[in-house]
């Protein structure tokens, strides 16, 4: 089993030593590094390349946002997965077009954290199922689940189909990650979804696309 190497950025040093205690109990799972502020955090990633920071927002000397924007800005930059209190829409949208991989609360269960930090690291986009609302009611909701996908959209959810990871995508359309994480939250929306998977489904039973034969 391949150990996954994290960076734990929050500024309550109880709840660094919580979350390292969690995931150096389960097998599969390292910490590589701490950091108290959004600053600390970006050395870290150059100098520890950790596979995945979990990220606080709300923070001193640099926030959370500002360090996922200059983390995604590094060569072979890690993904970021938020674990943050706050599930404003403000702090949601601001976090993932910065370049965040996905957003969870505090409060999810042990197991739920797990299954994110995996999904992040293998090129999803795991959101907690309140975020994952309140990202449909912001740019939409059921309102805009009629609104047709455009083009570039299209090209987006054939290449999920295709299991294409963000990273993935973006090097084949020659667009940033982070404006494939905007084009992706825009689909959910127009389709009334809330992950990669069900955008897929709702898309190839609405005839909008089709997979690849042979």
């Amino acid at each position: 089993m391949t150990t996954i190497r994290l960076l734990i950025v929050d500024d309550h040093p109880v709840v660094r030593t919580g979350l390292r205690h969690l995931f150096e109990t389960e097998p599969g799972f390292s910490v590589t590094a701490e950091a108290a502020d959004g600053l600390a955090a970006v050395e870290a990633v150059a100098r520890d390349a950790p596979d995945i920071v979990l990220m606080d927002l709300q923070m001193p000397v640099m926030n959370g946002v500002d360090a996922i924007r200059k983390i995604r800005a590094l060569p072979s930059a890690p993904p970021v997965l938020v674990l943050t209190t706050y599930d404003s829409d403000a702090q949601i949208l601001s976090a993932v077009e910065a370049g965040a991989a996905g957003y969870l609360l505090k409060d999810a269960p042990r197991e739920t954290l797990f299954a994110a930090v995996r999904s992040a690291v293998a090129g999803g986009a795991p959101l907690a199922p309140t975020v994952a609302a309140r990202l449909l009611h912001r740019l939409g909701g059921a309102g805009a689940a009629q609104e047709p996908l455009t083009a570039r959209e299209l090209d987006v959810v054939r290449l999920v189909a295709q299991g294409a990871s963000n990273r993935e995508i973006a090097r084949d359309l020659r667009i940033s990650e982070a404006t494939v994480k905007t084009h992706l939250l825009h689909i959910f929306a127009k389709l009334g979804v809330a992950d990669r998977t069900s955008a897929v489904t709702t898309a190839l039973e609405r005839g909008l696309i089709e997979l690849p034969r042979g």
